[in-house]
């Protein structure tokens, strides 16, 4: 029971990413028939990148629900999604990302296959990492409300032609579960086929390559990151500035300096890391005191 326990404490995050993937797309008849669940529950949105149209799915990705309101013709402020992103934001921010969305989870996964050499960025990083808040300006906002067809609707333009985890949760499963399907692939999976495999090679060797570099939820959750109700805190009179906290981190985050960086998603590693013991959260540092206080 005791190896088990510390089994559990070292392996938390991964296992809380799995049981909430589990769980937001438990739905197995979707998978054996090949069929989406349109039940009550789809109405809700879940914090992570989880597609709609994937077969398992009970509830919808708030980046698609967003795109689906300000693209229909009957446009209404999305109330509902701009205040479920809002409170997921303030209460959370990247925590999100690192442990609750499933498409983290696969390239958490992927980037512990040995290679011989791991990079710490890409090449043009310091000008990549402003491209998902591009992606969210234009494909999530701008081109669903201005680019409409004949009758006035918008598209879903950032899940239709970018959207990585909907292809691999979504399309993938629908089409190999629907023949005719297969009879009208096109130009379009193909593409969006092309994007989800580079993302997953270069998952191998650079750490979550889509959440640093393209994902629009990432871009929201992270404006949040230095006001959400969990953050972390450096104790200035336990750092000493050695630097652990960024060797440790696979997003190479100084986290002395900045220790909610909009790029950080909250995976503990830097905690562990530093010899100090000087970083903590808001969460643990409120638990800490109201132990003191009672001891008083």
């Amino acid at each position: 029971m005791a190896k088990f326990i510390v089994w559990l404490k070292r392996h938390l995050r991964t296992c809380v990413q799995v049981g909430f993937a589990a769980l937001t797309n438990g739905y197995a008849a979707g998978f054996v028939n090949g069929k989406i669940y349109r039940g009550p529950a789809k109405a809700l949105c879940v914090p992570g990148l989880n597609c709609y149209s994937c077969p398992g799915a009970l509830g919808s990705c708030p980046i698609g629900s967003l795109q689906a309101v300000l693209g229909s013709r009957e446009y209404n402020f999305a109330f509902y999604i701009v205040g479920f992103l809002l409170l997921a934001g303030a209460a959370f921010g990247r925590f999100v990302c690192g442990w609750l969305c499933p498409f983290g989870l696969i390239q958490d996964l992927l980037y512990k296959i040995p290679f011989p050499k791991k990079w710490q960025k890409l090449p043009g990083d310091r000008f990549l990492k402003y491209l998902k808040y591009g992606i969210l300006i234009g494909f999530v906002i701008v081109l669903p409300l201005t680019v409409l067809d004949i009758v006035g609707q918008g598209q879903p333009w950032f899940c239709k032609y970018i959207c990585p985890s909907g292809t691999l949760f979504a399309g993938i499963p629908l089409i190999a579960a629907n023949p005719p399907l297969q009879a009208a692939l096109g130009w379009l999976f193909t593409w969006k086929a092309a994007i989800l495999v580079i993302l997953l090679l270069l998952s191998v060797v650079v750490y979550r390559p889509f959440c640093r570099y393209l994902c629009p939820l990432g871009a929201v959750y992270g404006l949040f990151n230095p006001i959400a109700i969990y953050r972390l805190k450096v104790d200035e009179h336990k750092c000493t500035r050695c630097g652990s906290c960024q060797k440790t981190c696979k997003l190479d985050i100084p986290v002395y300096k900045t220790p909610n960086h909009p790029d950080c998603i909250r995976c503990g590693a830097c905690r562990k890391g530093c010899p100090h013991g000087a970083i903590c959260s808001t969460l643990s540092r409120q638990k800490k005191n109201g132990a003191q206080n009672k001891e008083d």
